[in-house]
């Protein structure tokens, strides 16, 4: 089993990391364009092996993807993060340039990969993967509610005083401010969570979930990267290991939740086929209107790209 991490930022390095201490796969390729920092964060995650006790292989490459043939699955990390006086349409432009590169070189050394998308913006930027490598759309994959739920279920362990492995959650929609939280499915222990947490604490956590990233940005001054690194190797380890996890993906969809045409996050069942299955829940009025907000946002981000192509 192969696994190639294209981007060798804190995020990529982050999950290459994740998946040799969890052993996922036995050959885990590092890509970058930087001379010889691929390469330098691999060999470092390879010397600690006999520490930690794994047998997993990192190699680190720079821009050699012939390095990366045969891969199993490729998670792409690879984009810049949004500098002052850059426009929303200017990162678009940028990233979507770097994904498509290397989904490009990814679809060539790899055809038969699942590939997962971290870069941002998140959905637009699965939308590019998804149009470049014309792979199925179950094989496109966008990671942002693994990461989103993460947090919004960090949040409330801290409220409540208990173990964050105790609750289940579910959102919808794009990845950020437009994300749908679901108190409604949100469970502690199988108790709904509404039971347990007054709404006005509740509506709290929900909004500081929304802003989840944007809080993380004024703390450090960058993006975060361990929380992402590690939900998006949860997202190979569920594929590789054919687990059939129930997860929040962002995904291609064609008449689900009466949406077509557009990327948006919506639970799924992953396994070694990537999607199996999309999950349709059943929405109240609220949350219907909420996740047609979350589309409208969605698509214009789209259409910025599609004006580019």
């Amino acid at each position: 089993m192969k696994i190639t991490v294209v981007g060798a930022g804190n995020v990529g390095a982050t999950c290459a990391d994740v998946l040799a201490y969890r052993e996922v796969a036995n050959e885990i390729v590092l890509l970058d364009i930087k001379e010889g920092v691929a390469e330098g964060k691999a060999l470092d995650i390879w010397q600690k092996a006999p520490i930690d006790l794994y047998d997993s292989r990192t190699i680190g490459s720079t821009n050699d993807y012939s390095k990366t043939a045969n891969s199993d699955v490729v998670v792409i990390t690879s984009g810049l993060p949004r500098k002052p006086g850059m426009t929303r349409d200017d990162l678009i432009a940028t990233n979507a340039n770097i994904v498509k590169s290397v989904t490009e070189q990814i679809a060539q050394y790899s055809p038969n990969a699942i590939l997962i998308v971290v870069s941002n913006p998140l959905d637009v930027m699965t939308y590019v993967a998804s149009v470049t490598s014309k792979f199925p759309r179950t094989k496109v994959l966008g990671m942002a509610g693994i990461l989103d739920t993460a947090r919004y279920r960090a949040f409330l362990a801290e409220a409540l005083n208990i173990s964050p492995k105790d609750i289940q959650a579910m959102l919808l929609g794009g990845h950020g401010d437009t994300m749908v939280p679901l108190p409604r499915y949100t469970t502690v222990g199988g108790i709904p969570v509404t039971e347990l947490i007054e709404k006005d604490k509740l509506d709290a956590i929900v909004n500081r979930t929304i802003n989840g990233g944007g809080e993380l940005v004024k703390l450090m001054g960058t993006s975060a990267w361990y929380a992402p690194g590690s939900a998006a190797a949860q997202m190979v380890e569920a594929i590789v290991k054919d687990q059939k996890r129930i997860f929040p993906v962002c995904i291609g969809l064609e008449g689900e939740y009466g949406i077509k045409d557009c990327y948006l996050g919506v639970p799924v069942v992953l396994g070694k086929n990537g999607v199996e299955r999309i999950i349709e829940l059943q929405l109240n009025a609220d949350e219907k209107a909420l996740l047609e907000t979350s589309r409208q946002k969605v698509k214009e981000v789209m259409e910025v790209f599609d004006k580019m192509a």
